[in-house]
């Protein structure tokens, strides 16, 4: 079975100017030992139009950038949209899709996110899939179902043996509301779906991937839920936009795992 790294993703949203952003990264940068990167991946999210400043920040470091979406098509008259291809040409190593907000605010259905997840893999970008359920959902004993639909769909086609796609579990319910799934409860749904990529592309495949938990993820309740075992990072909102916090949350997270001290 392979091995699988872990992650620590800021998804900074529809947040920071420039100044901002740059003082972001670069205090994170300077609070970060490099040592951690022995360990995980450490990957900023920022909007579109600071991902190239945040990239030259970056550049010859460890440390990975992220679009937050993107179109499929790889040019054309898509007026508004952002292509892999344009993603992958300003540095990004990895780009977010099936947001819960993507899918509820915006409207985006499977079909349209399985396109992303392609188009992505084409341009040698890694996306992050998000999956997760409402709280309704989950009430009303559907949230293994809309899980499956979400992994399934989003991962159809994609040959897992040959490309790498990191998911993020992140329930909608815990999504800004500072109320976090229960470890166990978060581990629970982890677990089953490695258990579907286990079904579909096998135990090897299964055991290789990185699934990131995200929803109100602090420096608080990180370390429980990093002791969960199939929990093996986390896509961070809120306090990914807070130099203390998001470094807390990175030691906290390795600590939880036992690999730092």
């Amino acid at each position: 079975m392979r091995s699988r790294g872990f992650m620590f993703c800021g998804n900074w949203k529809m947040n920071n100017l420039l100044t901002e952003s740059l003082n972001l990264v670069r205090g994170v940068m300077l609070e970060i030992d490099p040592s951690v990167f022995d360990f995980c991946e450490v990957v900023f999210a920022p909007s579109f139009p600071y991902l190239l400043a945040v990239k030259e920040i970056i550049e010859g470091t460890p440390f990975k950038l992220s679009a937050q979406n993107c179109y499929w098509e790889e040019k054309g008259a898509f007026t508004g949209e952002v292509s892999p291809l344009m993603l992958r040409d300003v540095g990004c190593s990895y780009c977010i899709v099936g947001h819960s907000e993507r899918r509820n605010i915006f409207g985006e259905i499977d079909r349209w996110i399985n396109k992303k997840v392609k188009a992505l893999l084409s341009v040698g970008i890694t996306p992050i899939l998000c999956v997760g359920e409402k709280l309704e959902e989950r009430r009303e004993g559907k949230l293994f179902d809309v899980i499956y639909r979400q992994v399934t769909m989003g991962l159809d086609g994609v040959d897992l043996g040959s490309y790498r796609v990191v998911i993020a579990y992140e329930p909608v319910w815990a999504i800004g509301t500072g109320i976090n799934a229960a470890p166990e409860d978060a581990e629970e749904v982890h677990s089953y779906i490695r258990g579907i990529v286990a079904e579909k592309y096998g135990m090897d495949v299964a055991g290789g991937m990185t699934i990131l938990y995200g929803g109100s993820v602090n420096p608080f309740n990180i370390g429980d839920l990093m002791k969960m075992e199939n929990i093996d990072g986390t896509l961070i909102g809120g306090s990914s936009l807070k130099v203390r916090d998001f470094v807390d949350i990175i030691y906290g997270g390795l600590e939880g795992k036992g690999v730092w001290r």
